[in-house]
């Protein structure tokens, strides 16, 4: 507290000093508060939590290795399979629980590998906008967008000798990160010429340097809100990818489930549940992180924020 000198109006004594008003800075809250503050986003992040809890413990929680065939086919849901069975004798709650690791590990290598390939990409030709590199750049992320993603993927896994999880990542990442990247441009245009910008190439700082250890910090936000949405498409085209056979036949996903209750007509022989679980936890986890993404728009959107 400050104070200020007030002298005597009757001329006697010395100034006495008379308490001034503080000012209360206000700190911006921490990143977790804001994104913790939607009410979207507080329902998204504990669902993602229990997606990875039960990934994690999928060996302890899970009452049979999904692949075992040793069971009744056809058995309905009991003790001993929650969930029922299988045509070839495998345990649903077994596969549905084992299908949550491919999910979560397709979801967070794909998103993570589009984001840097947008990152590197979208900062680079913003920060050179204008010249060749830019040029070459924006042509090359132009060409990505108009092409057809769907039927690239399709090709790309149908053509190729083997099948697994780095596969599917990598070719999401490669057929995803052109939007993403377009965004990036946008804002380290708005960005470069800034103060602290400025201060950095008159201290002889190279262009990496600015790039991504000055400016890239000013777009923590967006580039978390890109992590978010690249791994939420990344979880849909797996599980799209397995639908149509076009996944690793050799791994349990939900997508793979899906596809075989559809080979072998589940629907049909009134095994519900086989079609109907899967597809709706996979529905929760796209909803869910969907719901994280409402509270990271708030890092970049102040405005959005709930009193």
């Amino acid at each position: 507290m400050t104070t200020t000198p007030v002298t005597d109006p009757q001329g006697v004594g010395e100034p006495t000093l008379a308490p001034e008003e503080t000012v209360e800075v206000r700190r911006p809250d921490p990143w977790y508060r804001v994104v913790w503050s939607s009410g979207k986003a507080r329902v998204g992040l504990v669902i993602v939590a229990l997606y990875v809890l039960v990934a994690v413990l999928a060996p302890l929680i899970a009452p049979h290795d999904p692949t075992n065939s040793d069971f009744v086919p056809l058995a309905g849901p009991s003790a001993e399979n929650w969930l029922g069975t299988t045509t070839n004798g495998q345990d649903i709650a077994s596969q549905l629980i084992y299908g949550s690791r491919i999910s979560l590990l397709v979801g967070l290598f794909g998103g993570l590998l589009a984001t840097v390939i947008a990152l590197v990409i979208g900062m680079i030709s913003g920060y050179a906008e204008g010249t060749i590199v830019d040029d070459a750049l924006s042509f090359v992320t132009n060409v990505a967008l108009v092409i057809p993603v769907l039927p690239l993927i399709i090709t790309l896994v149908a053509y190729s000798d083997t099948r697994g999880v780095p596969l599917i990542v990598a070719v999401i990442a490669i057929t995803s990160w052109a939007g993403a990247a377009r965004a990036k441009r946008a804002q380290i245009i708005t960005l470069r010429n800034r103060d602290f910008v400025t201060a950095s190439k008159f201290a002889g700082d190279g262009t990496w340097r600015i790039v991504f250890r000055e400016i890239m910090p000013n777009m923590t936000s967006l580039v978390a809100a890109g992590f978010v949405g690249a791994a939420t498409g990344a979880i849909g085209a797996e599980a799209g990818l397995a639908v149509l056979g076009l996944g690793d036949s050799g791994s349990v996903s939900w997508g793979t489930m899906l596809y075989q209750a559809n080979a072998q007509g589940a629907i049909a022989q009134g095994l519900w549940i086989w079609v109907f679980v899967p597809g709706l936890v996979l529905g929760v986890l796209i909803t869910a992180m969907t719901f994280v993404n409402f509270g990271v728009d708030l890092l970049s959107n102040p405005h959005l924020r709930e009193d």
